[in-house]
């Protein structure tokens, strides 16, 4: 069983591993449906299933269980999450949540693994390249 602290280090994790996932399913969508763009809808669809995998290296039981959706005080939406102008805004905005949530596990992940912080820097670093690439071409 888990300690206070790594349950805390785990909600953490949950809460980034998924907010970064479904960033990066967003951007993967625009750039599938809005740009048909094969080579960058496969670039965020191969980001997303990497990690996926690191998120799989971590006990997912402990890491699921220390998910506490009712007591978490960040949950509530802020209004600028409900006002987008357009489609690359909402691209930008999700990008942006990949980006720092990704860079939450990466700090958060040198707690438990050295190779899967790098890992995660190395996706990190593929975000903003594919970001530029793609926001040139909304």
């Amino acid at each position: 069983m888990p300690s206070v602290k790594q349950k805390k280090l785990y909600r953490v994790l949950d809460a980034n591993f998924n907010r970064a996932k479904e960033g990066l399913r967003v951007c993967e969508d625009t750039c599938r449906f809005f740009l048909d763009n094969h080579k960058a809808t496969g670039q965020y669809k191969s980001l997303r299933h990497k990690l996926t995998g690191i998120a799989g290296s971590l006990d997912i039981s402990d890491v699921i269980s220390a998910r506490d959706v009712h007591n978490d005080v960040g949950r509530g939406s802020t209004a600028p999450e409900f006002k987008r102008k357009d489609i690359a805004d909402i691209f930008y905005a999700n990008s942006q949540r990949a980006k720092e949530s990704v860079r939450v596990l990466e700090e958060f992940t040198k707690l438990l693994s050295r190779p899967g912080a790098q890992e995660l820097k190395k996706i990190r670093y593929k975000v903003y390249a594919l970001e530029k690439d793609v926001v040139q071409k909304l």
